[in-house]
């Protein structure tokens, strides 16, 4: 696997720093080994992306999607990151905002659904 450069592990730790409301929630969820025991990362860079959550003992990521993730160039730039994830032996899964705050319940379910399929 690609390392990512150190411009782009910068930005990750900026962006760290500022997390998204929903990126907030799925966190508090993650965080600690609270989900299944393992360990999730953060706005962690791979390559040339950075993964809003990564295990990298299962190689899941989880991605959260706002409004922004239906124009047609960042749609785009999500189908080759998930190509290239994917290559890598990476699951992905995403979660629109709309569905966290309409069923929580539901995103936790499907975050332990793709938990146990990598186990």
């Amino acid at each position: 696997m690609v390392h990512a450069p150190p411009p782009l592990r910068s930005h990750a730790r900026e962006m760290r720093k500022g997390p998204t409301r929903s990126e907030d929630r799925i966190w508090s969820w993650l965080r600690d080994r609270r989900f299944g025991n393992y360990k999730f990362r953060r706005q962690h860079p791979i390559a040339d992306y950075i993964l809003d959550f990564y295990c990298p003992e299962l190689k899941i990521a989880i991605e959260m999607d706002g409004e922004v993730h239906g124009i047609d160039n960042v749609a785009e730039h999500d189908k080759a990151r998930t190509r290239y994830l994917e290559r890598q032996g990476i699951d992905i899964l995403r979660i629109e905002n709309e569905e966290l705050i309409r069923d929580p319940d539901t995103v936790i379910d499907c975050i332990q659904w793709a938990i146990n399929k990598r186990k």
